[in-house]
């Protein structure tokens, strides 16, 4: 975000600290309708790493309740593999699929548009954010580009 709205990669790291300035990202969020959250609640790491390979979720979040709580959300962004499949799985339902059919999984930088919780929604796939995903930053601000 501070690569696209500040052409400086680093505008949200607090200037000589290895760590986020969390009041200048918060600031950022409220003034661009932004807000973040997991896809679980309860996650099992099953190696000491933070690949989705080895993360099993326990306890998945209720996207509907969270978004019975901003009426005016009507697009969702998930980052990364794990977070997408169980995003896919509540829309799938929330959207009256019969059981075992899914809604399309969207190519990383696609959206799918669908009717779910009771609103028109816009799901976007976004490559992970993480610096372990194998993808030069300027390359992700490309695709997140697109939601602004």
């Amino acid at each position: 975000m501070g690569l696209i709205h500040y052409s400086d990669k680093q505008w949200f790291e607090v200037k000589g600290e290895k760590r986020f300035d969390k009041e200048r990202i918060v600031d950022f969020a409220n003034e661009h309708g932004l807000a973040f959250f997991d896809t679980a609640t309860k996650v099992k790491r099953l190696k000491d790493n933070a690949s989705d390979n080895f993360l099993e979720i326990l306890e998945p979040t209720d996207v509907g309740a969270l978004l019975s709580e901003m009426p005016d959300c009507h697009r969702i962004v998930t980052t990364g593999g794990k977070a997408s499949e169980e995003l896919r799985m509540q829309l799938s339902i929330a959207s009256g699929m019969n059981e075992g059919e899914l809604i399309p999984l969207p190519q990383i930088g696609d959206c799918v548009k669908l009717n779910a919780f009771g609103r028109e929604l816009e799901w976007y796939r976004m490559p992970s954010s993480s610096r372990a995903y194998p993808l030069k930053v300027e390359k992700k601000a490309e695709y997140y580009k697109m939601l602004f």
